[in-house]
């Protein structure tokens, strides 16, 4: 049966903002404190999907999280009427607030690792939640990510959902972000590849010194375990613990993959070679890998450029695109690195370049915003039709967002309780757009 990846971007939520939640990414704490735009974040957002869409692909969209997140506040021990709340957590907890209203979501990269039907034993698509244990911030998102999951791809017939790993730090799960699948055909049984951070019950092992090392060997298997994956069908790889102390916090800040290319930097994996070995035998000698070099671009710059968190993509006139964000273009090594690879042929056809600013100062970049599905024609027939981008749909949420969004926040704002109401009613619109149902707890 025919089948194809879909793209599914996080829709970027109305309190984007820059409050610095995220250690061991170099440019989250760089902007931090800085005033945000929202409805440029969630229009810059929108104008790549749409481009994606223009070009054949199939390109889906996800709901963003409520925030501020009342009731974890509440839990957290603040009480009394919503506002209440808010003025209490600002006043004996800012940083919590912070955190309780952060719009992360909107890099469904981390949303949960999907393995398509092809792979597994029960011939379904499933899909597994990241508990994000190593962030606070994220860590409150997989009830609610389940809930959008559940709803935008809603046939039990096609699609199994599980509940996220338990949440703690020995199973702790960063999503797709660590995990890339290869194939010669979209269709056809594929290799599965998990990267990992630490081993969680083996102090012994290599491991970071300076930033934490979010995702697990222990997460990864268990992954691959309820996904009902073939043991043959599945490679393991530790990222390099050097890069990571240099800001590498997920693998597609250093690696990214699609059917069978593998384009990385030279530095990206622990005994990188045997990688590329295990790579090449799982896919039956039918691989290739475009490694950057260090003297090219160094680890630096292609954090600062976010180089790998690009989107290579198959187009239907089976070209290859690597879609990047505008930083690549401003970062001299790493854009003379991409002009001679396009000149030379040797695997990367075309260059798409999107400005991303708003979504790449709090650290996330194209590949960041995207969750890749891989979908036969039953299953596409069986998605919840309103989330696929199309010229009406477009044109609705970019309404939307004019409609609803402020186009300035500071951390200060976090607390006004019209920000909580303008979110609200905003999602509350936004469900009937994408005809979700109650999935937010404010509905309920």
């Amino acid at each position: 049966m025919n089948a194809f990846e879909a793209n599914f971007d996080g829709l970027v939520g109305p309190t984007h903002n820059y409050s610095g939640l995220s250690f061991g990414n170099i440019a989250s704490d760089r902007n931090q404190a800085k005033p945000s735009n929202p409805k440029q974040a969630a229009l810059q957002g929108l104008t790549k999907m749409k481009a994606l869409h223009d070009l054949g692909l199939i390109q889906g969209v996800l709901a963003p999280q409520e925030r501020p997140d009342v009731q974890t506040l509440r839990r957290l021990g603040f009480s009394g009427s919503d506002s209440s709340v808010l003025f209490q957590a600002a006043q004996y907890a800012p940083r919590v607030l912070s955190a309780c209203c952060s719009a992360s979501s909107m890099w469904t990269a981390n949303a949960a690792t999907v393995s398509p039907s092809a792979d597994t034993l029960d011939s379904r698509v499933h899909f597994t939640p990241a508990n994000l244990t190593n962030k606070f911030h994220r860590s409150i998102e997989h009830e609610t990510t389940g809930r959008i999951l559940r709803a935008t791809f809603p046939n039990e017939r096609h699609f199994r959902h599980h509940c996220a790993l338990p949440g703690v730090e020995h199973f702790g799960d960063e999503g797709a972000a660590n995990h890339t699948r290869f194939c010669h055909e979209y269709g056809q049984r594929g290799v599965e590849f998990f990267v990992f951070g630490r081993y969680a019950f083996d102090s012994s092992k290599p491991a970071p010194q300076k930033f934490p090392a979010r995702h697990t060997y222990e997460a990864s298997q268990a992954i691959a375990r309820k996904h009902q994956l073939s043991a043959r069908d599945v490679v393991y790889a530790q990222q390099n613990p050097d890069v990571i102390d240099q800001g590498v916090f997920h693998n597609d800040v250093i690696a990214v993959g699609n059917r069978e290319l593998l384009f990385c930097h030279q530095e990206a994996f622990l005994d990188q070679e045997e990688v590329k070995r295990q790579l090449t035998r799982a896919m039956q000698d039918q691989f290739r890998v475009i490694e950057v070099p260090t003297a090219q671009v160094s680890v630096q710059d292609a954090v600062r450029s976010y180089l790998f968190n690009s989107q290579l993509l198959s187009l239907p006139d089976g070209r290859t695109m690597l879609v990047i964000p505008e930083e690549c273009r401003q970062t001299p090594a790493v854009w003379n690195y991409l002009q001679d690879l396009v000149a030379s042929g040797t695997g990367i056809d075309e260059l798409k370049i999107f400005d991303l600013k708003q979504s790449m100062s709090n650290g996330g970049g194209p590949a960041c915003l995207r969750l890749r599905v891989v979908l036969n024609d039953e299953e596409r027939a069986a998605v919840n039709p309103h989330t696929l981008i199309n010229e009406e749909l477009y044109a609705k949420l970019t309404a939307w967002v004019n409609k609803h969004y402020r186009d300035r926040l500071e951390e200060r704002d976090l607390a006004d309780p019209k920000l909580l109401m303008e979110s609200r009613f905003a999602l509350d619109e936004l469900t009937q757009i994408l005809n979700l149902g109650s999935i937010y707890p404010f509905q309920r």
